[in-house]
Order: C-alpha cells, then structure tokens, then sequence
C-alpha cells in the first residue's frame, strides 16, 4: 500500500501523526468537496463508493452480525472472491 486517499475529516493533525508512527512510507492525499454547490464526481472516492455497494450485495455483509472482527473479515473475503470468480467466469460478447 502506497498512497492512502481519505475524506476530509482525516485532515487532522492527530490521524496524520498516528500514520506516520504506524506506516510511514504510505503517503496520505486528502480529497476534498467541491467548492460549488453541486454534485461532482470526486477521484478515486466512486471507486470505493461502487465497491462497498457491490459488497453490500451479499446478504451477510448487509447489516453488520458478526460479533468477532476476523469473522466478518472472512465474510468480506468470501464476498470479494465471489465477486471476482463472478468477474472471470462472464461470458464476453
């Protein structure tokens, strides 16, 4: 992991010296809102958005049941590789 994109609420002075500490050659980029009142389609923040969407798909990872961390990351596993042999196995056209 090299670069790390965050909302503005990480701008913070506490969250930026915890990464340093933590991980230091991961290198922060803060990506702001628009100054105009309007939707715009912010870099990179959609990819995220459209994931945990297409994660959110499967029944288990819709409301959060697991009372173990490391159970509904096994959960967030499973999902991502159904996704991905969903992916693969498409028929191309």
């Amino acid at each position: 992991l090299l670069k790390l994109y965050a909302d503005g609420g990480y701008q913070g002075a506490n969250f930026q010296a915890g990464l340093r500490t933590t991980c230091r050659q991961i290198n922060l980029e803060i990506v702001k809102r628009s100054e105009l009142r309007k939707f715009v389609v912010l870099p990179k923040r959609w990819i995220v958005e459209r994931t945990i969407a297409w994660l959110n798909r499967c029944r288990r990872l819709a409301k959060d049941w697991e009372c173990l961390n490391r159970r509904a990351l096994a959960f967030l596993r499973w999902a991502s590789v159904r996704r991905m042999l969903r992916k693969l196995c498409q028929k191309t056209t």
